[in-house]
């Protein structure tokens, strides 16, 4: 691995920052709020109209063909700017690299340019009552009819679907298959005919999560992602994707840890000094780690169990930095600030993405090798 940057990926870089630092908006509502995501769409369309959007994928759906090296740069660009969230992160960040790798040619052309242009957000329908980090066991129906499919059921703890367009997820096709097969992968718009969604409020009130019902809800078999039957192997594809590099990539956390950085040289509480110091190292490790992984897909490697590692570090990462930063604050920061929020999102992050009891059990078996636990 090396981490000289050529003159290509500085020119690049350089340019990204150029742009962020002329249009990143000073601050954007909650995304979490009507308002808010109203005002995240403009914003994303107004990178897709500059193509940062979507800078890895190539040019006809939007992107400009970026390598995963410069594709971090941008990331890093992106946070240090200050620009925010993305809204869109469900699609750009876990559905597209699954229809890159299985979806039809025309899936791709319809489903993509929209995405990058942020004119249809897609929300994730994974969680179910009783299946959220074991997805296999999901309820969740679809049978065959004429031209397509009728999904019923219900999904829950769907992000972003509160004003989301569309979404995607897993439903039992074959109920006589045993827990990973017979299940089948759809797309499906929030707003057809049969389709209930539900806000769920979070800790602050705000509607980040919603209930989504299904009663017999018409999808044509040009929305299945896939082959019928096989969806289990698909959604891992997305899962892959979610704990291990693109949603959470290391230029997020490495702009948090200059942020505490800079919190500790106003405050120098000593008593926190150590903790500091370790947020700061752990962030520029998680860079080196994601680095490594950049250069083994390079390398025609895959993802694989090792983005559980990842997932695991990310997630407590983020916890680090936040309850550090309150700490050093003091009470008053716990009623109400930028840090506050941020410490109540990374609550969820050792959840999301299959629950960090789940990735312990990944790497003990696949990676260590260890015994299986028992089910």
């Amino acid at each position: 691995m090396d981490l000289t940057l050529d003159a290509e990926a500085r020119a690049f870089r350089a340019e990204a920052t150029e742009w962020l630092t002329e249009h990143t908006p000073a601050r954007l509502p909650s995304l979490d709020t009507a308002e808010g995501f109203a005002a995240h769409r403009e914003w994303e369309h107004s990178l897709a109209q500059a193509r940062w959007s979507v800078v890895s994928w190539p040019r006809e759906f939007g992107g400009r063909e970026a390598n995963l090296l410069h594709w971090l740069l941008f990331e890093e660009a992106y946070y240090a700017a200050g620009a925010p969230a993305r809204v869109s992160q469900n699609g750009i960040f876990l559905l597209a690299p699954t229809l890159f790798t299985h979806g039809t040619d025309e899936q791709r052309e319809r489903l993509l340019p929209p995405m990058a242009r942020a004119e249809q957000i897609w929300a994730q329908a994974w969680s179910e009552p009783e299946a959220g980090s074991d997805l296999a066991a999901i309820r969740s129906r679809a049978r065959q009819t004429s031209g397509g499919w009728l999904l019923s059921g219900q999904k829950t703890w769907s992000s972003r679907a509160a004003f989301a367009d569309r979404a995607f997820g897993l439903f039992r096709t074959d109920p006589d298959a045993q827990r990973h097969r017979g299940l089948t992968y759809f797309l499906f718009d929030l707003r057809a005919p049969g389709v209930t969604v539900r806000p769920i409020a979070q800790l602050d009130g705000e509607p980040g999560f919603a209930e989504v019902f299904l009663d017999e809800v018409f999808v044509p078999d040009a929305d299945v992602l896939g082959q019928p039957g096989d969806g289990w192997r698909v959604a891992m594809s997305t899962s892959a994707n979610e704990r291990g590099l693109s949603l959470r990539s290391p230029g997020r956390f490495q702009a948090t840890a200059r942020k505490l950085v800079n919190l500790w040289q106003q405050n120098k509480n000593p008593v926190h000094r150590d903790r500091v110091v370790d947020a700061w190292i752990g962030a520029q490790s998680y860079r080196l780690h994601t680095l490594a992984t950049v250069t083994r897909l390079s390398e025609g490697g895959e993802l694989g169990a090792e983005s559980s590692v990842g997932k695991l570090f990310w997630s407590e990462l983020d916890l680090s930095l936040h309850e550090t930063a309150l700490d050093l604050l003091g009470a008053e920061a716990e009623l109400d600030s930028d840090w506050l929020r941020g410490w109540l999102f990374a609550l969820a992050g050792p959840i999301y993405a299959g629950t960090n009891e789940i990735q312990r059990t990944v790497v003990a078996e696949r990676l260590l090798g260890l015994p299986r636990s028992p089910r």
